[in-house]
């Protein structure tokens, strides 16, 4: 609660004039109208003196949109005691206990607003210890805090009500006094601020103002239901503009760029009230309607219709144009997207699956591999390790190190680089022909006359007919099937190797002889190689044994 100064409370803190203080009112009169009340600024307190338990107190505050009074500070202890004005009695505040017990440590001692917190920076509690049961709190003149049973009767309440905002008091005239009357009943010609609601009786004009929002907006103001100015003499006719009586009419007037209201009294710009749908223009005492970028004036002069932008300015976009409520959008056609404010060929490698690189090529895309790297020869979207040179450096992380294919590890000598060495491929023999080792891999190529018909291996080239070139032996077929081969007897195998054994001996002989008759003269032939005789002996000598050997069998 804001403190306010206490000459301020002192002013208007009282019972209205002129009315006596009834001695004891009835229950149902005293909650009917304050016996005395004040405004500050937002806030209103009033006090009825009548004889009601707690319930029926806070009830009656409610009937007029408030509560019983919260005292947070010493401000608001101050305005309790102009408002008893000396008089004896225990009047019901906002506190009530809601546990079983209350509790004598605490600064509200466990009791709580009506408002539902127990948020407070003073207190002023009389002694009192443990007590139980539905206890609510009641103040006295002394301004001291006393318990009391919820259910018994107090002398009285104290109410408490709260608005966002407030008419000022008329400000004074000669001869011109007002009685003012709020809405939760309290009279009086002193307040400070009134609530809305309230209205102002001026008897001199046969006057009746009421507290509400101003026709043109702007918080509360003064005014009637009649149109037009009163008397200049009171708060300038109600005019928020200027006021002048000519002729002894009072009327209001408005400065440059606003218009009068429809009240007669408060100025407002021209353009309050007006059917634009989209902007207003103050022209004098007139207005003029406009319409947002993209949209036109509609024929009625105050509605606004789009304006399509595709057909009206053709260009507008590098291949498509699609009109919008109030602009245009540009589109690209199949095969395109827009990059930035322009249409770009869509690039086949967004969705490409190139381990390391991509790029367009016409009809699609073509994966690359960065430098140590080269196409996977089955798989040209991956990248393996790569090296041209019979070493290289080992590619190694933390624990381990890799080598291209075709590479071995191998750590070189006096320190602790790690290289590939290249595997020599032509030593393992896995061409036919001939090989060409290569870092990494290897060549086979086939001697003239042959071609390769996988990496490896080489076959006869075919002649231009079709044959490859090689002669077979031709065997006629038999005219009739052959006989059911039988297993032969082991002596007929051996009789058939010593036959051909025996024809083999007799081949030999005739060799020799042969080369003996070729290496002598014809004079000297039978000094160099033996006579006829003997070699007549010779021959003899083979088919006896021959003969002999076949006889055996």
């Amino acid at each position: 609660m804001r403190r306010l100064p206490l000459l301020l409370l002192l002013a208007g803190l009282q019972p209205a004039p002129g009315e006596p203080e009834p001695a004891e009112p009835e229950p149902a009169e005293a909650a009917a109208a304050p016996s005395g009340a004040q405004c500050l600024e937002h806030d209103c307190f009033a006090v009825f003196w009548a004889p009601l338990p707690f319930a029926a107190a806070s009830t009656a505050c409610e009937r007029h949109g408030g509560h019983l009074m919260t005292v947070r500070s010493t401000v608001a202890e101050e305005a309790i005691a102009l408002l008893l004005q000396n008089r004896s009695g225990r009047l019901w505040l906002g506190l009530r206990l809601p546990t079983a017990c209350t509790q004598p440590e605490q600064r509200l001692r466990g009791f709580q607003w009506v408002t539902g917190d127990s948020r407070t920076d003073y207190a002023n509690w009389g002694p009192s210890g443990r007590r139980c049961g539905r206890r609510c709190a009641t103040v006295s003149r002394e301004l001291r805090w006393e318990e009391r049973g919820c259910e018994e009767p107090a002398d009285g309440f104290l109410c408490e009500y709260n608005y966002p905002d407030s008419c000022p008091r008329l400000p004074p005239a000669d001869g011109l006094s007002a009685a003012y009357r709020t809405p939760f009943g309290a009279r009086g010609g002193e307040f400070l601020a009134l609530p809305p609601g309230s209205t102002a009786l001026v008897p001199a004009l046969g006057l009746e103002l009421r507290c509400a929002a101003a026709a043109g907006g702007g918080g509360l103001r003064w005014g009637r239901s009649e149109h037009g100015a009163w008397s200049c003499r009171l708060a300038g006719g109600g005019c928020e503009g200027s006021c002048a009586e000519p002729g002894g009419r009072p009327s209001c007037s408005c400065p440059a760029g606003k218009a009068l209201g429809p009240d007669g009294r408060s100025c407002a710009s021209p353009c309050a009230g007006a059917p634009c749908q989209h902007h207003c223009v103050p022209n004098d005492d007139t207005f003029l309607c406009m319409c947002e970028a993209g949209y036109r004036l509609a024929p009625d002069g105050s509605s606004c219709e789009d304006v399509d932008d595709c057909t009206e300015s053709p260009g507008l976009c590098e291949q498509a144009c699609l009109n919008t409520e109030g602009g245009f959008e540009c589109r690209c056609h199949n095969g395109y997207e827009m990059v930035g404010e322009h249409c770009q060929p869509v690039s086949s490698c967004y969705a490409a699956p190139c381990e390391h690189r991509c790029e367009d090529v016409p009809g699609g895309y073509r994966c690359s591999c960065m430098p140590g790297y080269a196409v996977h020869a089955q798989e040209p979207s991956r990248c393996v390790l790569h090296c041209d040179h019979s070493q290289c450096p080992a590619e190694c992380s933390s624990n381990s190190c890799y080598c291209p294919e075709g590479f071995l590890l191998e750590e070189a000598s006096g320190n602790d680089t790690v290289m590939c060495v290249d595997i020599d491929e032509c030593e393992m023999d896995f061409c036919d022909h001939n090989c060409t080792n290569q870092p990494g891999s290897y060549t086979c190529h086939c001697l003239d006359g042959y071609v390769l018909v996988d990496r490896n291996h080489c076959q006869k080239t075919p002649l231009e007919d079709g044959s490859s070139g090689d002669f077979e032996l031709w065997t006629p077929g038999p005219s009739r099937s052959p006989p059911k081969m039988e297993h032969l007897h082991p002596g007929a195998l051996v009789g058939i190797a010593v036959g051909v054994l025996c024809a083999a001996l007799v081949l030999l002989a005739v060799g020799y002889h042969l080369a003996k008759k070729r290496c002598r003269p014809p004079a000297s032939m039978d000094y160099k190689c033996g006579s006829p005789h003997e070699k007549e002996m010779g021959l003899q000598q083979v088919t006896a044994g021959c003969a002999a050997s076949g006889q055996k069998l």
